[in-house]
């Protein structure tokens, strides 16, 4: 009786070892290699950049991103033909719109971006205001070159001139003009169009398609940098200078 109770333990045993591990086997599946979100690291959706060639024609062409290509490229070679740059390749660059104010007198607010350029031609349309009447320097424009210890040049557009700004980490002064006038007449509220080209040690200034100033820059001071718009205030009163800036686009140049 004994023997044939063990027997039957015995094989009850295996039967369940043998069901546990075809159980086992069963549930082991393959597993997926795990999906990950793409993590945008590129520069700020302000600044796209575009191909160096004109924009193939497609079912639905966008006329006006092509027209505004055209046009700056156009002023590109107007460049070259003049002889400022001595080549047209370079890399179209589309900026989004920026708007910001400032107030505090004398003093001067950068907004740079994650866009590093060296050599360029940008344009854009400019719109500023001061809150009250001021005889100081109030306005706003494109800053570049900008280096870790937040030394720049910066353009701005103020209602008589144009304040070109050579700054250190501490402090910013005027640059001097090479030739031209540098000379402007708006009232307040003002905007214009501004053109700059950048290449090697020297910029040139245009508003309205006018030239407006050479000016000399300094061949010790890196001119590789930040790209980004700058605010001066005229006053503290109020919002100070209000800045905006629509339609800028940049071609950067090749070395």
């Amino acid at each position: 009786m004994n023997h044939n109770r063990n027997t039957q333990v015995l094989m009850m045993a295996v039967v369940l070892l043998i069901s546990l591990a075809c159980g086992a086997v069963g549930a082991a599946q393959p597993t997926s290699a795990p999906t990950s979100t793409p993590v945008d690291i590129s520069i700020p959706s302000t600044a796209t950049e575009k191909p160096t060639s004109t924009p193939e024609p497609t079912a639905t062409p966008d006329v006006a991103a092509t027209q505004r290509y055209d046009d700056l490229f156009s002023q590109v070679q107007e460049f070259k033909d003049i002889g400022y740059i001595p080549t047209t390749d370079g890399e179209y660059i589309e900026m989004g719109d920026f708007k910001e104010e400032f107030s505090q007198l004398g003093y001067y607010q950068a907004y740079p971006y994650d866009l590093i350029l060296e050599n360029f031609v940008f344009t854009g349309h400019i719109k500023w205001s001061t809150a009250t009447q001021t005889s100081d320097t109030s306005g706003c424009g494109v800053l570049f070159g900008q280096q870790e210890d937040a030394s720049d040049y910066a353009v701005f557009l103020d209602k008589s001139r144009i304040y070109f700004s050579s700054s250190t980490a501490t402090t910013y002064s005027e640059l001097g003009k090479t030739r031209g006038t540098g000379n402007l007449n708006f009232g307040n509220p003002a905007e214009a169009d501004l053109s700059l080209l950048v290449y090697e040690n020297h910029a040139y200034v245009y508003v309205d398609d006018e030239f407006i100033g050479e000016y000399t820059l300094s061949q010790s001071k890196p001119l590789r940098g930040a790209f980004g718009y700058g605010v001066i205030s005229g006053t503290n009163k109020d919002y100070g200078t209000r800045c905006e800036v629509s339609n800028a686009r940049i071609w950067s140049l090749k070395p």
